[in-house]
């Protein structure tokens, strides 16, 4: 069996190891189907994308209280239903599942426009340095600063809702939605690494600090006021002054 999800099981492990009580991972989706005749967000699960996210569930820390959030397409919601029935498997806790928008592509305004941007480019990486760099229409794509502030914003908030001593919260996206944080909180180019299925950012505090991880070994410290000030629509600045720029929380 291909290894998607072992890279996140580790990270996981680590960052309960070094005691934080509370995790939220942002999630590619497992494996899936590709129908060109389809409209993209209408492609399933494969049945070893499905089998994928069932062992990474059975995978989980069973001490974990696990919570699980998707982007509404049925690839995003089957995958955190798999990774929880995994969980509960192999005697795990959970409660339930359910869509959380801000985990689907809302920062595409005109979905048309970013397939037909993503074609002309030549794939996601190129449009996604396009749009980074600010080459892409504005009238296609939400500035990206601000749409990874919203992401981390909202993730930020299910540490403030804990409903368990050890919990953990399964938030399944989008490898372009992994990108956007990535490049715009951690500094980690699209081109450097590829997003593979179930691959996951993790957001945790230890120590009464905020932080994001990835798998790649980078690391930082976040500002909680400035995601809270992202979702509540108070003006906040990170350390350049710039709104929406790296290392902004």
């Amino acid at each position: 069996m291909a290894q998607f999800g072992n890279a996140t099981i580790e990270l996981l492990n680590s960052v309960y190891a070094r005691g934080a009580r509370h995790a939220v991972t942002l999630m590619r989706h497992s494996a899936r189907e590709y129908h060109p005749e389809r409209h993209d967000l209408e492609n399933p699960l494969t049945d070893a994308g499905r089998a994928y996210a069932r062992r990474l569930g059975e995978r989980l820390p069973k001490d974990l209280l696990v919570r699980g959030y998707a982007s509404p397409p049925h690839r995003c919601m089957e995958t955190a239903e798999l990774i929880l029935e995994g969980h509960g498997a192999q005697g795990g806790r959970s409660t339930r599942h359910r869509p959380l928008e801000v985990l689907g592509v809302f920062y595409a305004l005109d979905q048309i426009k970013m397939w037909k941007g993503m074609k002309t480019a030549g794939g996601l990486v190129p449009y996604l340095e396009s749009w980074f760099a600010g080459d892409v229409p504005v009238d296609a794509m939400m500035a990206p600063g601000l749409a990874a502030n919203l992401v981390v914003g909202v993730l930020a908030e299910k540490l403030s809702d804990p409903v368990a001593e050890r919990q953990l919260d399964v938030c399944v996206s989008h490898d372009m939605t992994v990108h956007l944080v990535r490049d715009r909180v951690l500094g980690e180019a699209a081109a450097d690494a590829k997003v593979e299925y179930l691959d996951a950012l993790v957001l945790f505090e230890l120590d009464g600090e905020l932080r994001l991880a990835s798998h790649r070994g980078t690391e930082v410290a976040l500002d909680h006021a400035a995601a809270r000030a992202t979702l509540t629509g108070a003006k906040a600045t990170g350390p350049t002054g710039d709104q929406g720029t790296q290392g902004e929380f």
